[in-house]
């Protein structure tokens, strides 16, 4: 809790997770500070501020939780402008796919996830339950992929594709600094017109005899390889 009340007193909270139902007094006043200021707060159960506070299998939850160094809504633009490293998803169609996906991006650090896929709203909201509602804590736009690299390589983003046609692995790319990483959808894999404007395309190492990873395996891969590098800057 006082993790929290330092957040809102010298850092950018852009979201309150408060205990359904707690009324501990120094949540509820953190909980009025964040109000006033118009910062928006949201109830949530006992499990999943049990999972979000990390804590061990037994123990209470936290209370009260803030989100800082994202936002949540944030638009298009201010996510170009504020730069970092960021997921477009090209062509994937089947949402729990998507979902996870979305969970891997947000779990690993990253800034947004941008989908191209023609999904309906019911699929759309069944991606987002198949990310645990990570989209909750992380921007998520549904684009059109083309109008996305564009924006970012106007933007000074490094633009790097994840396809089994790629010479370079990702242990062996800088994934450093403002990068738009992208990834295909489950059949077609990355188009040719978004290929062809990346800055490079790695390629996850394979030994068997099924021609290719699950959507979602690859990704962790170099999500986790992005967070390990920029961790050390």
């Amino acid at each position: 809790m006082a993790d929290v009340a330092r957040a809102l007193s010298s850092e950018q909270v852009s979201l309150l997770l408060v205990l359904r139902g707690c009324s501990e007094p120094d949540v509820i006043r953190l909980r009025k500070i964040a109000e006033e200021r118009g910062i928006p707060v949201r109830d949530s159960s006992k499990n999943d501020m049990w999972r979000m506070s990390r804590r061990n299998n037994g123990a209470e939850p936290a209370p009260i939780l803030a989100l800082v160094g994202r936002k949540p809504n944030a638009s298009i633009d201010e996510i170009f402008a504020a730069g970092g490293l960021a997921w477009l998803l090209a062509g994937a169609r089947y949402p729990v796919n998507i979902g996870f996906t979305i969970r891997t991006a947000e779990v690993s650090g990253s800034n947004a996830v941008f989908v191209d896929g023609d999904l309906s709203h019911a699929q759309k909201k069944s991606a987002k339950r198949a990310s645990m509602k990570a989209h909750r804590f992380m921007p998520v736009h549904w684009v059109r992929g083309e109008k996305i690299v564009q924006l970012a390589k106007a933007s000074g983003f490094k633009v790097i594709a994840l396809e089994d046609t790629g010479s370079i692995e990702p242990w062996e790319e800088d994934l450093t600094g403002d990068v738009l990483l992208v990834v295909g959808g489950e059949r077609e894999g990355i188009s040719d017109s978004i290929l062809g404007e990346c800055d490079s395309v790695l390629r996850v190492p394979m030994f068997g005899f099924v021609p290719s990873y699950n959507l979602q395996a690859p990704m962790a891969v170099v999500a986790a390889e992005a967070l390990r590098q920029r961790r050390q800057f």
